[in-house]
């Protein structure tokens, strides 16, 4: 008898193991399938709110995988939904499709030559930030997903987000709420099943490929838009004193606005920026001119420090103004709250991300990121989870690698097979952590 156990304990180990095992498995049988998907994406890119055969695509493979598949989401999203065979909670994935609008320069054989219209005028378009990475990462886990439904504990939603860099079709300072995570949520992706959770990869150059990059809290900046319009009275370059020189004014107010930072901001509690990027008024050298527009951005990781400064940015443009004999027009957007993290969520999943990277490949990061993610909005909904996917090979020199957003932008595409394990591994090892993460999430905020 003890023989037939000893026996039988070595076969029911190497079973386990190959349960264990068949995530790995499977992502790398289909590695070639996201390959071809995400190169094909590259070279066919569309505009925010202007993903059309990007959609169609996203649907077709969703369907073929025997996915439900949604539509009718800030015009060209999509919502897929895939029920596991045993019950549990109700988890999201999402990825973003759209490009951005600039001409390809990185030379790979699948490089974008294509044009479309952006803001009224003809553009070259380019995947500069990695969303084809994610499409495809997504659209990667959805097969294997749905062909393992008898692993799955729970519904899953794949939510695939157009417009995340913004709309090429609207004017994104005024209507910023009809594209993107906003217009998913307003348009009712999860009406039907609300989710509990939700998670989102994001590649990243200059981060070593197939590594994982993450932290609790703050993980990137808010971000809102500023519109400032100066105006003052036309006169002769040569005689200021017979007019109000908007040019003046706008260069005192570019150089106060940074006392919202260094004298008006508890820098204990984190950073914020303004930055003035575009800065416009006259024609010529002698001419004071009439008017000055300027555009800028305005960010922070902390959302107390972010709502100071919205709420001081529009009296001291306004009395500086009056100090100088000029009228003011003050102009905030929100595009994006600080994207957090949640922490409970973070450190109870930190094992599957080891399970997913190793532990030599999986970094906490020291700060947040700079850059700012609608993604943000689903987080004010639901526990978060935002991780970095290094996107440049290790051989090459991290430092002199193109950022995104970068004309000459790349993503290695032996890390796509990291991101799309990443994705299942958050839909089989959630249901472990739920009630703890749900519990946390239903404390009073502090």
């Amino acid at each position: 008898m003890y023989k037939r156990v000893a026996l039988l304990l070595p076969l029911t180990l190497i079973s386990q193991l190959s349960l264990a095992d068949w995530v790995k498995d499977a992502t790398k049988q289909n590695e070639n399938h996201v390959i071809q998907l995400r190169q094909h994406i590259h070279q066919y890119p569309e505009l925010g709110n202007m993903e059309f055969k990007t959609s169609a695509l996203v649907q077709k493979e969703l369907k073929s995988y025997g996915i439900q598949v949604k539509t009718g989401y800030a015009k060209t999203g999509v919502i897929g939904i895939l029920k596991g065979d045993k019950p549990g909670p109700i988890i999201a994935l999402r990825a973003d499709m759209d490009a951005l609008p600039m001409e390809e320069k990185s030379g790979v054989p699948f490089a974008s030559k294509q044009k479309a219209i952006y803001q009224g005028k003809e553009s070259y378009v380019m995947h500069a930030c990695g969303h084809d990475a994610h499409t495809a990462m997504l659209l990667g886990a959805a097969k294997i997903l749905a062909a393992h439904k008898n692993q799955i504990s729970g519904t899953v939603i794949f939510v695939f987000q157009p417009a995340e860099e913004g709309g090429a079709d609207i004017d994104n300072f005024t209507h910023g709420d009809q594209i993107g995570s906003r217009k998913m949520i307003a348009d009712g992706a999860f009406k039907d099943y609300k989710p509990e959770a939700i998670f989102g990869i994001h590649v990243a150059a200059g981060m070593k490929s197939g590594h994982l990059y993450y932290k609790d809290g703050a993980i990137l900046n808010s971000a809102d838009h500023l519109r400032i319009q100066v105006n003052g009275k036309q006169v002769h370059g040569s005689t200021p004193w017979l007019g109000r020189d908007p040019v003046y004014a706008s260069a005192q107010m570019i150089n106060n606005l940074q006392s919202l930072i260094s004298r008006r901001t508890d820098l204990t509690q984190g950073m914020g920026v303004i930055s003035i990027g575009n800065i416009q008024g006259g024609t010529a050298g002698n001419v004071i001119p009439e008017q000055v527009n300027m555009v800028g951005t305005i960010r922070s990781n902390n959302e107390q420090i972010r709502d100071n400064i919205l709420k001081s940015l529009p009296s001291l443009v306004e009395h500086n103004a009056q100090a100088n004999d000029v009228t003011a027009k003050v102009e905030i957007a929100p595009y994006a709250p600080v994207t957090m993290n949640d922490k409970v969520l973070t450190q109870l999943i930190q094992p599957t991300l080891a399970k997913v990277a190793g532990d030599s490949k999986l970094h906490v990061l020291d700060h947040n990121e700079s850059a700012s993610e609608d993604f943000a909005y689903y987080g004010k909904l639901m526990p978060s989870l935002f991780v970095f996917l290094g996107a440049t090979p290790e051989n090459q020199d991290l430092k002199q690698a193109a950022p995104n957003h970068n004309p000459y932008f790349i993503v290695d595409d032996a890390t796509l097979k990291t991101g799309t394990e990443l994705h299942i591994r958050f839909v089989l090892d959630y249901p472990n952590i739920s009630k703890q993460v749900q519990a946390a999430w239903k404390q009073p905020k502090q």
